[in-house]
């Protein structure tokens, strides 16, 4: 079974779940379509997407912040400028993870929610959630007070700059972390060793 990979239920083209629901925006999420990608576009996405690190992900827009195409461009903010990544409702997209098996995103994100105990909204990343935690004594709740959400098949309304930028904050402060424990740790291993500076006989 792998995860992340869907459809959509008006026309069954697939697409790639970027992110199954938004910060403020619980009934929507925001998709690759794929049928419209470059070859090599598309291979590179769906390598990652079967990789370790795709099907290990929260969300698998996490892994694309990280990850680059064959011309070296970034991939997520290569298809977020470009229009691939399109914002739907979380009703009209078909979760396949195999031959046989479908769930829409909005009653996938009902169980997810229901398993960790939080509420729908909890399931979006933000700049200081990366990944909802479970909480006690907390009801989900599948309906909320927010409009309706217009299913969009416009490529001007994708993600948005702001929660671009926000998952890149996230990404830029895990990297940095990790850089500085990897640091400390090849520095117990094997401390480096200072420079002297030979002073000119002109000095």
């Amino acid at each position: 079974m792998l995860k992340h990979i869907g459809r959509l239920k008006r026309n069954q083209r697939k697409v790639i779940v970027a992110y199954r629901t938004l910060p403020g925006d619980a009934k929507s999420c925001v998709v690759v379509t794929t049928e419209n990608l470059e070859a090599a576009d598309h291979d590179s996405l769906i390598k990652l997407v079967e990789s370790n690190a795709g099907q290990s992900s929260y969300e698998f827009a996490t892994v694309m912040a990280r990850a680059t195409l064959s011309d070296g461009s970034n991939m997520l903010a290569r298809f977020h400028t470009t229009g691939k990544m399109v914002k739907f409702a979380t009703s009209e997209i078909e979760m396949t993870p195999d031959t046989t098996s479908t769930i829409t995103l909005d009653e996938l994100n009902n169980i997810i929610a229901t398993q960790k105990g939080v509420t729908i909204e909890d399931l979006a990343i933000t700049p200081d959630n990366k990944e909802p935690t479970t909480k006690r004594n907390v009801q989900p709740t599948a309906t909320n007070a927010e409009e309706p959400i217009v299913e969009a098949a416009n490529p001007n309304d994708v993600l948005s700059d702001e929660q671009l930028a926000a998952s890149y904050r996230s990404q830029a402060d895990g990297l940095f972390k990790e850089a500085k424990r990897l640091r400390e740790e090849a520095e117990k291993l094997h401390p480096t060793k200072k420079k002297t500076v030979k002073k000119s006989g002109n000095d």
